[in-house]
Protein backbone atom coordinates (compact mmCIF):
# COMPACT_ATOMS: atom_id res chain seq x y z
CA UNK A 1 0.00 0.00 0.00
CA UNK A 2 1.54 3.46 -1.20
CA UNK A 3 2.54 5.73 1.98
CA UNK A 4 1.29 9.44 2.10
CA UNK A 5 4.48 10.67 0.31
CA UNK A 6 4.08 8.40 -2.25
CA UNK A 7 0.75 9.30 -2.84
CA UNK A 8 1.86 13.32 -2.31
CA UNK A 9 4.38 12.72 -5.07
CA UNK A 10 2.10 10.91 -7.55
CA UNK A 11 -0.48 13.92 -6.66
CA UNK A 12 2.18 16.24 -7.57
CA UNK A 13 3.57 14.34 -10.75
CA UNK A 14 0.33 13.64 -12.13
CA UNK A 15 -0.60 17.67 -12.15
CA UNK A 16 2.93 18.75 -13.35
CA UNK A 17 2.00 16.85 -16.82
CA UNK A 18 -0.69 19.48 -17.12
CA UNK A 19 -0.27 22.53 -19.04
CA UNK A 20 -2.12 24.37 -16.52
CA UNK A 21 -5.55 23.65 -14.33
CA UNK A 22 -8.07 25.21 -12.68
CA UNK A 23 -9.67 23.57 -9.30
CA UNK A 24 -13.19 24.22 -7.94
CA UNK A 25 -12.06 26.09 -4.54
CA UNK A 26 -14.21 26.33 -1.69
CA UNK A 27 -11.40 27.28 1.19
CA UNK A 28 -12.20 24.01 2.45
CA UNK A 29 -9.10 21.30 3.56
CA UNK A 30 -9.88 19.17 0.09
CA UNK A 31 -9.71 21.71 -2.57
CA UNK A 32 -7.04 23.31 -0.25
CA UNK A 33 -5.37 20.50 -0.71
CA UNK A 34 -5.48 20.06 -4.77
CA UNK A 35 -5.12 24.11 -4.62
CA UNK A 36 -1.72 24.24 -2.75
CA UNK A 37 -0.19 20.76 -4.72
CA UNK A 38 -1.39 21.94 -7.97
CA UNK A 39 0.46 25.53 -7.59
CA UNK A 40 3.47 23.40 -5.97
CA UNK A 41 3.48 21.59 -9.73
CA UNK A 42 2.46 24.24 -12.11
CA UNK A 43 3.14 27.48 -9.76
CA UNK A 44 1.28 30.50 -11.55
CA UNK A 45 -0.15 28.00 -14.48
CA UNK A 46 -2.36 26.62 -11.34
CA UNK A 47 -5.39 28.87 -10.57
CA UNK A 48 -8.28 28.29 -7.84
CA UNK A 49 -11.57 29.09 -8.55
CA UNK A 50 -14.41 30.07 -6.44
CA UNK A 51 -18.03 29.88 -7.16
CA UNK A 52 -20.05 32.49 -5.23
CA UNK A 53 -23.50 32.22 -4.63
CA UNK A 54 -26.49 32.25 -2.35
CA UNK A 55 -26.02 28.91 -0.57
CA UNK A 56 -22.07 30.02 0.17
CA UNK A 57 -21.83 31.62 3.53
CA UNK A 58 -20.01 35.18 3.27
CA UNK A 59 -17.63 33.42 5.91
CA UNK A 60 -16.94 30.55 3.58
CA UNK A 61 -15.85 32.86 1.01
CA UNK A 62 -13.72 35.10 2.84
CA UNK A 63 -12.06 31.61 4.21
CA UNK A 64 -11.50 30.81 0.59
CA UNK A 65 -9.69 34.34 -0.44
CA UNK A 66 -7.61 34.10 2.50
CA UNK A 67 -6.53 30.80 2.15
CA UNK A 68 -5.84 31.21 -1.58
CA UNK A 69 -3.49 33.99 -0.17
CA UNK A 70 -1.42 31.21 2.00
CA UNK A 71 -1.23 29.18 -0.25
CA UNK A 72 0.12 31.58 -2.93
CA UNK A 73 -2.19 30.79 -6.17
CA UNK A 74 -3.57 32.84 -8.02
CA UNK A 75 -7.66 32.67 -7.31
CA UNK A 76 -10.49 33.20 -9.53
CA UNK A 77 -14.00 34.03 -8.40
CA UNK A 78 -17.29 33.42 -10.26
CA UNK A 79 -20.91 34.08 -9.68
CA UNK A 80 -24.12 32.44 -10.03
CA UNK A 81 -27.57 31.60 -8.68
CA UNK A 82 -28.86 27.95 -7.69
CA UNK A 83 -32.57 29.81 -7.26
CA UNK A 84 -32.58 30.79 -10.69
CA UNK A 85 -32.80 26.83 -11.45
CA UNK A 86 -36.29 25.42 -10.26
CA UNK A 87 -35.33 21.70 -10.12
CA UNK A 88 -32.77 22.71 -7.17
CA UNK A 89 -34.92 25.12 -5.37
CA UNK A 90 -37.34 22.41 -5.31
CA UNK A 91 -34.82 20.65 -2.86
CA UNK A 92 -35.66 16.65 -3.99
CA UNK A 93 -33.03 13.97 -3.17
CA UNK A 94 -31.01 15.49 -6.60
CA UNK A 95 -30.67 18.67 -4.96
CA UNK A 96 -26.51 18.39 -4.73
CA UNK A 97 -26.70 17.32 -8.36
CA UNK A 98 -28.12 20.38 -9.74
CA UNK A 99 -25.97 22.71 -7.62
CA UNK A 100 -23.07 20.94 -8.55
CA UNK A 101 -23.87 20.67 -12.39
CA UNK A 102 -24.25 24.91 -12.23
CA UNK A 103 -20.97 25.46 -9.71
CA UNK A 104 -18.52 22.87 -12.12
CA UNK A 105 -20.48 24.52 -15.44
CA UNK A 106 -19.11 28.09 -13.75
CA UNK A 107 -15.74 26.65 -13.38
CA UNK A 108 -15.47 24.92 -16.89
CA UNK A 109 -16.89 28.18 -18.08
CA UNK A 110 -14.00 30.25 -16.38
CA UNK A 111 -11.16 27.11 -17.30
CA UNK A 112 -11.82 27.86 -20.75
CA UNK A 113 -11.95 31.67 -20.56
CA UNK A 114 -8.34 31.35 -18.88
CA UNK A 115 -7.56 28.76 -21.76
CA UNK A 116 -7.01 25.62 -19.44
CA UNK A 117 -7.94 22.12 -20.15
CA UNK A 118 -8.30 20.43 -17.05
CA UNK A 119 -10.84 21.75 -14.29
CA UNK A 120 -10.24 20.10 -10.77
CA UNK A 121 -12.05 19.26 -7.86
CA UNK A 122 -11.19 17.70 -4.01
CA UNK A 123 -13.54 14.89 -3.84
CA UNK A 124 -11.49 12.01 -2.23
CA UNK A 125 -10.70 8.65 -1.88
CA UNK A 126 -13.49 8.42 1.29
CA UNK A 127 -16.04 10.30 -0.57
CA UNK A 128 -16.86 7.64 -2.55
CA UNK A 129 -18.33 5.16 0.30
CA UNK A 130 -22.04 4.87 -0.07
CA UNK A 131 -24.59 4.42 -2.48
CA UNK A 132 -26.65 7.90 -3.44
CA UNK A 133 -23.80 10.32 -5.07
CA UNK A 134 -25.41 12.99 -6.71
CA UNK A 135 -22.69 15.38 -6.45
CA UNK A 136 -20.20 13.32 -7.71
CA UNK A 137 -22.53 12.11 -10.88
CA UNK A 138 -22.42 15.33 -11.73
CA UNK A 139 -18.59 15.48 -11.22
CA UNK A 140 -18.50 12.26 -13.76
CA UNK A 141 -20.51 13.27 -16.17
CA UNK A 142 -18.62 17.00 -16.81
CA UNK A 143 -15.41 15.50 -16.57
CA UNK A 144 -13.97 17.08 -13.92
CA UNK A 145 -10.46 15.36 -12.65
CA UNK A 146 -10.45 14.16 -9.29
CA UNK A 147 -6.67 13.73 -8.21
CA UNK A 148 -7.06 13.14 -4.89
CA UNK A 149 -9.99 10.07 -5.77
CA UNK A 150 -7.44 8.94 -8.81
CA UNK A 151 -4.78 8.70 -6.51
CA UNK A 152 -6.42 7.18 -2.93
CA UNK A 153 -6.27 9.47 -0.62
CA UNK A 154 -8.22 9.28 1.97
CA UNK A 155 -10.04 12.41 4.27
CA UNK A 156 -7.29 11.22 7.02
CA UNK A 157 -4.25 11.18 4.13
CA UNK A 158 -5.81 14.87 2.80
CA UNK A 159 -5.46 16.57 6.82
CA UNK A 160 -2.09 15.02 6.78
CA UNK A 161 -1.58 16.77 3.55
CA UNK A 162 -2.53 19.77 4.61
CA UNK A 163 -0.46 19.46 8.05
CA UNK A 164 2.57 19.08 5.71
CA UNK A 165 1.95 22.47 3.78
CA UNK A 166 1.66 24.36 6.60
CA UNK A 167 -2.38 25.15 5.47
CA UNK A 168 -4.87 26.72 8.50
CA UNK A 169 -7.37 24.57 7.03
CA UNK A 170 -5.71 21.02 8.32
CA UNK A 171 -8.41 21.16 11.06
CA UNK A 172 -11.22 22.58 9.75
CA UNK A 173 -14.48 20.89 9.86
CA UNK A 174 -16.59 19.87 7.31
CA UNK A 175 -19.08 22.51 5.62
CA UNK A 176 -21.81 21.85 3.67
CA UNK A 177 -23.86 24.53 1.70
CA UNK A 178 -26.31 26.18 3.91
CA UNK A 179 -29.47 24.52 1.73
CA UNK A 180 -27.78 21.18 3.45
CA UNK A 181 -29.68 22.63 6.24
CA UNK A 182 -33.35 22.92 4.77
CA UNK A 183 -35.07 19.39 4.80
CA UNK A 184 -35.29 17.56 1.60
CA UNK A 185 -38.79 18.60 0.17
CA UNK A 186 -38.99 22.28 1.78
CA UNK A 187 -38.57 24.75 -1.35
CA UNK A 188 -34.75 26.44 -0.62
CA UNK A 189 -35.53 29.97 -0.50
CA UNK A 190 -33.34 33.14 -0.27
CA UNK A 191 -35.01 33.88 2.88
CA UNK A 192 -34.62 31.05 4.40
CA UNK A 193 -30.73 30.82 3.29
CA UNK A 194 -30.57 34.02 5.21
CA UNK A 195 -31.75 33.63 8.12
CA UNK A 196 -29.59 30.36 8.21
CA UNK A 197 -26.72 32.32 7.29
CA UNK A 198 -27.33 35.13 10.20
CA UNK A 199 -28.15 32.49 12.43
CA UNK A 200 -24.64 30.72 12.01
CA UNK A 201 -22.71 33.81 11.94
CA UNK A 202 -24.21 33.99 15.90
CA UNK A 203 -23.19 30.79 16.62
CA UNK A 204 -19.70 31.32 15.17
CA UNK A 205 -19.50 35.01 17.07
CA UNK A 206 -20.16 33.49 20.13
CA UNK A 207 -17.56 30.74 19.67
CA UNK A 208 -19.21 27.55 19.00
CA UNK A 209 -16.89 25.33 16.30
CA UNK A 210 -19.14 22.52 15.52
CA UNK A 211 -22.54 23.46 14.38
CA UNK A 212 -26.02 23.42 12.36
CA UNK A 213 -29.02 25.61 12.38
CA UNK A 214 -31.22 23.52 10.78
CA UNK A 215 -34.39 25.63 9.28
CA UNK A 216 -37.70 23.36 9.67
CA UNK A 217 -39.88 25.63 7.78
CA UNK A 218 -39.70 29.22 10.67
CA UNK A 219 -38.16 26.57 13.19
CA UNK A 220 -34.56 26.47 14.06
CA UNK A 221 -33.29 23.14 14.97
CA UNK A 222 -29.70 24.25 16.60
CA UNK A 223 -26.89 21.21 16.86
CA UNK A 224 -23.76 21.98 18.43
CA UNK A 225 -20.85 19.55 18.81
CA UNK A 226 -21.46 17.19 22.07
CA UNK A 227 -18.49 18.57 24.08
CA UNK A 228 -20.11 21.58 23.57
CA UNK A 229 -23.84 20.98 24.30
CA UNK A 230 -23.03 22.33 28.52
CA UNK A 231 -22.43 25.94 27.31
CA UNK A 232 -25.22 25.76 24.64
CA UNK A 233 -27.80 24.78 27.68
CA UNK A 234 -26.74 27.64 29.95
CA UNK A 235 -29.38 29.72 31.01
CA UNK A 236 -27.51 32.63 29.09
CA UNK A 237 -27.06 31.12 25.53
CA UNK A 238 -31.11 29.44 25.87
CA UNK A 239 -32.20 33.25 26.52
CA UNK A 240 -29.65 35.00 23.47
CA UNK A 241 -30.21 32.16 21.22
CA UNK A 242 -34.16 32.64 21.34
CA UNK A 243 -33.95 36.10 21.49
CA UNK A 244 -31.80 36.51 18.31
CA UNK A 245 -32.76 33.62 16.18
CA UNK A 246 -36.59 35.02 16.82
CA UNK A 247 -35.11 38.45 15.36
CA UNK A 248 -33.64 36.73 12.26
CA UNK A 249 -37.04 35.59 11.47
CA UNK A 250 -37.61 31.98 12.90
CA UNK A 251 -41.25 31.31 14.72
CA UNK A 252 -39.76 28.70 16.86
CA UNK A 253 -35.68 28.34 18.64
CA UNK A 254 -34.92 25.28 19.19
CA UNK A 255 -31.67 22.98 20.86
CA UNK A 256 -30.97 19.18 19.80
CA UNK A 257 -30.04 17.41 22.44
CA UNK A 258 -28.45 14.74 20.01
CA UNK A 259 -25.92 17.57 19.62
CA UNK A 260 -24.95 18.06 16.26
CA UNK A 261 -24.71 14.91 13.45
CA UNK A 262 -23.87 15.19 9.84
CA UNK A 263 -26.95 14.44 7.28
CA UNK A 264 -29.56 14.93 10.33
CA UNK A 265 -31.93 17.50 8.60
CA UNK A 266 -33.58 14.64 6.36
CA UNK A 267 -32.65 11.69 8.70
CA UNK A 268 -34.84 9.65 6.33
CA UNK A 269 -32.94 10.02 3.15
CA UNK A 270 -28.93 9.36 2.09
CA UNK A 271 -26.79 12.65 2.39
CA UNK A 272 -24.73 13.25 -0.25
CA UNK A 273 -21.28 13.63 1.59
CA UNK A 274 -19.33 13.65 -1.74
CA UNK A 275 -20.61 17.01 -2.96
CA UNK A 276 -22.04 18.72 0.50
CA UNK A 277 -19.12 17.96 2.15
CA UNK A 278 -21.43 17.21 5.55
CA UNK A 279 -20.66 13.43 6.16
CA UNK A 280 -23.62 10.54 6.03
CA UNK A 281 -27.00 10.17 6.66
CA UNK A 282 -27.96 8.94 10.52
CA UNK A 283 -31.95 7.10 10.95
CA UNK A 284 -31.46 9.49 14.52
CA UNK A 285 -33.94 12.37 14.20
CA UNK A 286 -35.27 14.18 16.56
CA UNK A 287 -35.96 17.57 17.93
CA UNK A 288 -35.63 18.13 21.25
CA UNK A 289 -37.07 21.20 22.52
CA UNK A 290 -35.63 23.15 25.51
CA UNK A 291 -37.64 26.19 24.63
CA UNK A 292 -41.20 24.87 24.67
CA UNK A 293 -42.45 26.61 27.70
CA UNK A 294 -42.15 29.88 25.95
CA UNK A 295 -42.64 28.19 22.47
CA UNK A 296 -45.86 26.29 22.99
CA UNK A 297 -47.17 24.09 19.78
CA UNK A 298 -50.15 25.11 18.56
CA UNK A 299 -53.42 22.96 20.33
CA UNK A 300 -51.18 22.81 23.59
Amino acid sequence: MSTVEEKLSAVREDLAERDGVLVAFSGGVDSSVVAAIAHDALGDDAVACTARSETLPEAELADAKRVADEIGVRHELVTFSELDDPSFVANDDDRCYHCRTMRLGKMFEAAERLDIEVVCDGTNASDVDGDHRPGLRAVEELDAYSPLLQHGVTKAEVRELADRYDLSVADKPSMACLSSRIPTGLDVTETRLTRIERAEALLRQWGFEQFRVRDHDGLARIEVGGDELPRALDEEFVTAARDHLTDLGFDHVTLDLHGYRTGSVSPDETTDAASAGDGSATDEPLVEDVFAADYPSDGE
